[in-house]
């Protein structure tokens, strides 16, 4: 079995209130930058052992639309790397 580094992006999905994002965006428009729009996220990394890239980035799947995001109202994408420590 070889270690892989899952990464995962999770955020909201378009349409869905982000008001922490609003907020943010609120903060950096007052501070003079040029913002239209901020959305908050949720950056993931798990270490899994897997027998090739493509068996880790399956369980990766699993792992987004089971337990690390809500489908409801969050998307999310998943990387694979090889892992060393």
């Amino acid at each position: 079995m070889t270690q892989f580094r899952l990464t995962f992006l999770v955020g909201l999905k378009a349409g869905i209130l982000d008001p922490a994002g609003q907020a943010t965006r609120n903060v950096l428009q007052h501070m003079e930058y040029q913002v239209d729009d901020v959305r908050i996220g949720k950056w993931i990394q798990v270490i899994v052992s897997a027998k090739t890239k493509d068996q880790a980035l399956a369980i990766g799947q699993e792992m987004g639309e089971r337990i690390l995001s809500n489908p409801v109202m969050e998307y999310f994408e998943v990387t694979v790397q090889a892992y060393e420590q």
